[in-house]
């Protein structure tokens, strides 16, 4: 699912104050017009065919053909049409060089039963069928509520910077993962995250749901960036005691904290086990670590050592670049990993929101639509002032 105002064109959000049943989505065309092609095969084939193989038995499979793509109402009016359009081939003498007809001979009524039977257990398929696409497109619906309510759209502006952001589930009707990032606007300036939940299913779910809500409490009381990141751990390492389970030391999220001051001028960061940061400037792009990377959450009691605040100056037009190892671990077809400082470097200068287009866009082409994790990413753009231009084309909004 993609936030902010870049959008995701392969999955819309679910509209606001949608009532009734939800919408199922319509079949492929090929499929809904196959009763028809069916038909027509027949009824060229059917003159040119001797006597002994008479090509309208076939149509005894056209409603469970039908129920492919349509309804049972549609299956039962296409059965007693395959029953009718079998009596007729039968009954027509012209049909295969023959000189009489065969409407009611004992292998005739034999089809015309059959198909009738094929019929009525296409429309049960059918109907079974529709249930199933509803209670799954209610589930997804659902799912992409929920995935709202945890993953909020970051704000597309906030002061001097500009934001935006994407989510990318690597299984198709998957809404929610492991992934996950945030902005608040606090009184010490912005704070972001970004992190990835080891695992997958509703224990990352809960953690990740656990995690963001400390951060978003959090990131209002806690004046120091080390704070603040020891403050979301605790309450991290607390969600997961509760959940229990054999395998709770082997539960940890890997992240980014990171902090731009009202001013601008500077961005700390603190990294604990995940992909660094990178900055984009239209001269180079470039990795913001300086080595002193914290255990992942919930693995720095093992250590025990203070996090570290790196800082790193900003300038107007520089973008922050934060995404999960979704990213750079995505593969092509001969399996090698995305280089994403390569493509950065190559775009040159984008503002945000093309940015993650771009991005977006070229990670779907270069694995052919077959993403093996989750991806997010979340971009900051610094702005020259309120009212200002940025150094990027359209940066100013």
């Amino acid at each position: 699912m993609r936030h902010g105002r870049t959008g995701r064109a392969a999955r819309r959000e679910p509209e606001a104050g949608t009532a009734g049943r939800t919408r199922l989505p319509a079949p492929p065309a090929w499929m809904r017009w196959l009763p028809v092609m069916y038909v027509a095969a027949v009824l060229l084939i059917e003159p040119v065919t001797p006597v002994q193989w008479p090509v309208s038995f076939v149509l005894t499979a056209l409603p469970l053909v039908t129920a492919f793509a349509h309804g049972p109402v549609v299956v039962g009016g296409v059965t007693a049409f395959a029953v009718v359009f079998e009596g007729v081939l039968a009954g027509t003498p012209c049909c295969a060089g023959r000189a009489v007809g065969y409407l009611w001979d004992r292998h005739y009524v034999t089809t015309y039963v059959c198909t009738a039977l094929v019929g009525a257990l296409g429309t049960i398929l059918a109907a079974h069928r529709i249930r199933r696409e509803r209670t799954l497109a209610d589930v997804r619906f659902v799912a992409e509520i929920a995935q709202r309510v945890l993953l909020r759209p970051v704000p597309h502006r906030i002061g001097n910077l500009l934001l935006e952001s994407f989510y990318l589930s690597a299984a198709a009707e998957a809404r929610i993962g492991g992934d996950l990032y945030e902005a608040v606007p606090t009184a010490h300036g912005v704070r972001l995250l970004i992190g990835d939940v080891r695992g997958k299913g509703l224990l990352a779910v809960e953690t990740a749901a656990a995690l963001l809500g400390a951060f978003r409490e959090a990131a209002h009381d806690e004046p120091g960036l080390p704070a603040l990141v020891d403050r979301v751990e605790t309450s991290v390492t607390r969600r997961m005691t509760q959940l229990g389970g054999s395998e709770m030391s082997e539960r940890f999220v890997t992240a980014v904290f990171a902090e731009i001051p009202a001013d601008g001028h500077l961005v700390r960061v603190v990294n604990c086990g995940h992909p660094p940061p990178l900055l984009i400037r239209p001269d180079e792009v470039r990795e913001l670590d300086q080595g002193r990377s914290a255990p992942p959450l919930n693995l720095g009691v093992l250590v025990g050592d203070p996090y570290h605040v790196d800082a790193y100056p900003l300038r107007p037009g520089d973008q922050i670049l934060l995404y999960t190892d979704g990213i750079t671990e995505t593969r092509d077809a001969a399996g090698s990993f995305y280089p994403l400082l390569q493509r950065l470097r190559s775009w040159g200068p984008l503002p945000p929101r093309e940015l993650m287009e771009q991005l977006h866009h070229d990670l779907l082409v270069y694995s052919h639509g077959r993403l093996q994790d989750d991806t997010a990413a979340l971009t900051v753009c610094l702005l020259a002032g309120a009212g200002g231009r940025s150094g990027i084309p359209g940066g100013g909004g």
